[in-house]
């Protein structure tokens, strides 16, 4: 909700973020036992977060063919800052252009 203009509204009976489009949604137990979120990705990146540890990321239902990647937020691990950095590729990708010139103006969001 810090990024430039995100909304949050329910979508499909979970909570959803958007900036014009969908950035990502929220996913409980949805197809599966597990707790985490599907969001935009830049082109490739997908196929590479899930190499690197499919324990954590995946290819999410319906949206996965598009490049979207899911993210498991169950894991006893899961690194906060990376997180923050997927959500930020998620706004980058689906932003205008304007919005992502404001997201680069703006002061660092405080902990």
């Amino acid at each position: 909700m810090d990024l430039p203009e995100v909304t949050e509204k329910i979508s499909h009976g979970e909570a959803a973020w958007f900036v014009k489009k969908g950035i990502a949604n929220f996913v409980d137990h949805h197809h599966d036992d597990r707790i985490g979120f599907w969001c935009a990705a830049p082109p490739g990146a997908q196929a590479q977060w899930i190499e690197r540890d499919p324990d954590r990321f995946f290819r999410p239902p319906y949206v996965g063919g598009r490049g979207w990647l899911g993210v498991y937020l169950d894991v006893p691990d899961a690194d906060w800052d990376e997180i923050a950095e997927i959500v930020e590729d998620a706004y980058r990708t689906v932003a205008p252009p304007s919005l992502i010139a404001k997201l680069e103006r703006s002061p660092p969001a405080s902990p």
